[in-house]
């Protein structure tokens, strides 16, 4: 195992003595890349990574065992379609030496219902709940090689963005624009995660799917993209307008502006999530736009483009060292236009460092 897996593995360990864990089932997800760097093929036959303090192997189709065999040396226990899975858990179990009387488990809540039911079966008075005490905990505090991988990710993307803005033209189509961006990652390495390009009205849809509509004179554009590279992804949002800005588009871009500086001044570890949530939240009601903020303020990023930890005004979730998430406070406002700035930050050495390098001025062509 390679020496960062096996840092995480020893981490988990650590973890699970914390928490009073018996054994972490893993199915086949972001949690599985995490932790033995193995993206087995999903299907409907059971897969899945058991994690004891003395143990850990893999309940693997004979169909994958080869095949996965080059990314990790971790022992599977490989059962064939002929036979089914039941004795080859009974084996891997066996081998954890898991206590059959009322184990303490936690369960990838990624895994499919029928994986978790099988294990479940298996041991009857089981306590279960989700990873986010163990490897959910782990993930959510990013490693240096995890920064670096994120910091060139937003880097790229920063390119890709600009290469977008720069495309505009009159008459051109918000998918025309998302083709340009793309480009720009696949031609420089990178995997397109998502691309949201958003014209006029189509802005005050913060979600909005990139459609044939045109740019026309007066329209403000809100772009909102993301690509992977070296395993990690990138994203932010970024707005403009083409020839003049609409009514009232200085003073809302001015009010989000000033809503992302109040959350990034509030970030510190020790903080708890809603009241990052907060601090942009009431910027923007103070400016009387308060029914206009349609979501939360942010979303934790790293292996996935969505993860712990949520940045929303209910997360009692403390803030640490390490972690990665999204400050991204919107305006909408319905049959004119809708913006919304992104940043991705990490806290480190106490406060939040941003990501990305370029700036949030409103980009104008």
């Amino acid at each position: 195992m390679n020496p960062t897996l096996t840092t995480r593995m020893a981490n988990l360990r650590a973890r699970m003595a914390e928490t009073g864990t018996d054994l972490v089932a893993i199915g086949p997800s972001s949690h599985m890349r995490y932790m033995a760097d193995l993206s087995p093929h999903g299907d409907e036959r059971p897969v899945m990574l058991l994690v004891s303090q003395d143990y850990a192997g893999f309940l693997m189709p004979a169909l994958n065992v080869d095949s996965s065999r080059q990314h990790t040396d971790l022992p599977f226990f490989a059962w064939a379609d002929a036979d089914g899975p039941d004795a080859a858990l009974e084996q891997l179990l066996e081998a954890t030496s898991v206590s059959r009387i009322s184990p303490s488990v936690v369960i990838d809540e990624t895994m499919r219902a029928d994986f978790a039911l099988l294990l479940l079966d298996a041991l009857p008075g089981a306590k279960r709940r989700f990873t986010q005490d163990t490897v959910g905990y782990l993930r959510s505090r990013k490693d240096e090689a995890e920064y670096k991988a994120l910091k060139a990710s937003h880097l790229l993307n920063d390119r890709a963005m600009a290469a977008g803005f720069a495309a505009l033209k009159a008459g051109v189509t918000e998918i025309e624009i998302a083709a340009v961006i793309n480009g720009f990652y696949k031609a420089n390495g990178a995997t397109p995660e998502f691309c949201s390009v958003c014209f006029g009205p189509n802005g005050a849809f913060p979600h909005h799917h990139t459609g044939a509509t045109r740019l026309q004179h007066g329209d403000a554009v809100l772009i909102d993209t993301g690509a992977r590279i070296g395993g990690y992804p990138s994203d932010m949002t970024r707005v403009g307008y083409f020839g003049a800005k609409p009514e009232g588009f200085d003073a809302v871009h001015d009010v989000l502006d000033r809503a992302v500086e109040a959350a990034l001044a509030a970030v510190k570890p020790g903080v708890k999530a809603l009241e990052i949530d907060k601090a942009a939240r009431d910027v923007i009601t103070a400016a009387g736009y308060g029914p206009n903020f349609l979501h939360r303020t942010g979303h934790g990023l790293g292996i996935d483009i969505h993860e712990a930890p949520y940045i929303t005004g209910a997360s009692e979730t403390v803030l640490d060292e390490g972690m990665v998430f999204s400050i991204e406070p919107g305006i909408y406002l319905a049959g004119r236009f809708g913006l919304r700035l992104e940043e991705i930050v990490i806290i480190r050495n106490g406060k939040a460092e941003i990501f990305s390098e370029m700036p949030r001025h409103a980009v104008g062509a």
